[in-house]
């Protein structure tokens, strides 16, 4: 857990260090340093339109390790659910609200201000979103990133 909470951290450096543009004239070594600023993201939108990602690293769908961006735009929340492995997040930007009942509440939320740093532990209900505005968060985890419905009504 360790190593994975270092990572996590370390991706947060890296993420806010992308926004920092490098002085006229400088090229860094592309053996030593690789880099994506912030306009050459890819986003991508999920099915339903209430959240867009950006892969970082691995592949999500397989077993092994990965890093995405999700943007949750403002209004939308996830309904209950869990997942199979644990997922770490940390908040970027905005306000993500986090609840934890199989039953959806979006009453019954806690407020993750930007700094936030939050795990979803494996198999745990529980849902999620942006009550206001959009709301930018880091998960890493160790694929697959598999969802499970877990709404009582």
């Amino acid at each position: 857990m360790r190593i994975i909470v270092l990572s996590i951290l370390a991706l947060g450096l890296v993420a806010t260090a992308v926004v920092v543009s490098t002085a006229p004239g400088v090229v860094l070594d592309p053996k030593v340093v690789s880099y994506t600023l912030p306009d050459g993201l890819e986003w991508r939108d999920n099915a339903s339109g209430t959240n867009q990602t950006v892969t970082l690293y691995g592949d999500p769908t397989r077993p092994e390790p990965y890093a995405m961006l999700i943007r949750w735009k403002a209004g939308n929340m996830s309904r209950p659910h869990s997942h199979p492995n644990d997922r770490i997040f940390l908040v970027l930007s905005g306000t993500w609200w986090v609840g934890t009942d199989s039953k959806f509440d979006p009453d019954a939320t806690v407020p993750m201000p930007a700094g936030s740093y939050v795990v979803h532990h494996a198999k745990g209900v529980h849902f999620d979103g942006a009550k206001e505005g959009d709301t930018v968060i880091m998960v890493h985890g160790m694929g697959p990133a598999t969802t499970s419905a877990a709404e009582q009504k």
